[in-house]
């Protein structure tokens, strides 16, 4: 199902910004090998647009269905964390998992929702604290950095 990841080497690079090109211009058909054709569904579109245009900016793409079991150390690494920070998350039940003999399964899908999560509840605290410091709740000679972070 997964085996590598797939790079554009550079004798095919010029054929890829051609379809990228293609792909721009409007919604695609496929033309089978007896003429017949047929649009290309919205979401297959969409993956191959942005499929095409990572790839010409020299990206690596790997594909992976949602439902793919992952090790608590792909899922770690995935979301940037150490495993034990992870396992605590698993163990808090912050995310699903399944046991498969004593070891922790993640499905792909739900480290994204706990990703995606994680990233709106961010961004909704770096907008409130955008909202005070607007509103005069802050001292006004400190400031908030920007991004709202404070590293």
């Amino acid at each position: 199902m997964v085996h590598e990841a797939v790079s554009i080497r550079p004798q095919n690079a010029e054929k890829l910004q051609d379809v990228g090109r293609l792909l721009r211009r409007g919604r695609a058909k496929l033309t089978g090998p007896k003429g017949e054709n047929m649009s290309i569904p919205e979401p297959l579109y969409s993956l191959m647009k942005d499929a095409v245009r990572n790839l010409t900016q020299g990206r690596s793409l790997m594909l992976i269905p949602e439902e793919k079991q992952l090790t608590t150390q792909q899922a770690a690494e995935l979301l940037g964390v150490s495993r034990p920070f992870l396992i605590r998350l698993l163990d808090a039940g912050e995310m699903p998992f399944s046991l498969v003999g004593k070891h922790r399964r993640v499905k792909l899908r739900d480290v994204m929702v706990y990703s995606k999560r994680k990233s709106d509840r961010k961004a909704a605290l770096d907008k409130m604290a955008s909202d005070a410091y607007g509103a005069g709740l802050y001292d006004k000679g400190a400031g908030i950095p920007k991004g709202g972070r404070d590293e």
